[in-house]
């Protein structure tokens, strides 16, 4: 199981994004999304997914992140979704405890081919710096879309919104990677339909 790697573009009114990944890497990543606190996020998938991954985002910042925010989130499914092909000999699933200081989340993935979210995310404050933490439920529901994932988001304690969104991340990046890990007794597709598309 090599060459998992893919790049894809996306190019609309509001957002140029430009994703690469390759989900055999040892974490090396480099972003250039006007971001900052996304970046920090992201790189927490990169570093503890041992994903690879380079994220060139160009949106409308002057309106506010929702569309950039948003347009990563699809584009980084559809290049996983790519470079994971047609998932045979995968463990499929995947799940994370990651705690930070108080924080605490819990987030559990299967490749399944049929794209759900739930997202529990009590977060206690609105904002982090300039950042709209809301954003980050629809980051991820882009990436489940397109990604064709089942995703359970958890922050099961949290008295910080910077902590608890970094707990799901961390928790994010182990979960896809347990998930995408070569299963060395599993041949085929591993499920009983001979499918997960």
């Amino acid at each position: 199981m090599g060459g998992r790697t893919a790049s894809v573009e996306r190019d609309t009114l509001e957002t140029k994004i430009r994703v690469s990944v390759d989900l055999d890497g040892t974490g090396i990543s480099r972003f250039v999304t006007g971001l900052p606190f996304l970046d920090h996020m992201l790189d927490q998938v990169a570093r503890h997914g041992l994903i690879d991954l380079t994220v060139e985002a160009d949106g409308d910042l002057e309106i506010d992140a929702h569309h950039t925010v948003e347009d990563i989130g699809i584009t980084l499914g559809q290049a996983i979704a790519r470079a994971v092909g047609d998932k045979s000999g995968i463990t499929r699933y995947g799940h994370a405890y990651v705690p930070l200081d108080e924080a605490l989340s819990r987030v559990v993935i299967d490749f399944s081919g049929r794209p759900g979210l739930e997202f529990d995310v009590p977060f206690v404050r609105a904002r982090v710096g300039d950042f709209d933490v809301d954003l980050f439920h629809e980051f991820f529901q882009g990436f489940v879309n397109h990604a064709k994932v089942t995703l359970h988001v958890d922050n099961l304690k949290g008295g910080n919104a910077h902590h608890q969104i970094e707990t799901v991340f961390k928790a994010f990046g182990r979960a896809v990677r347990m998930a995408l890990t070569p299963d060395l007794r599993m041949s085929g597709t591993p499920s009983t339909k001979g499918t997960l598309a």
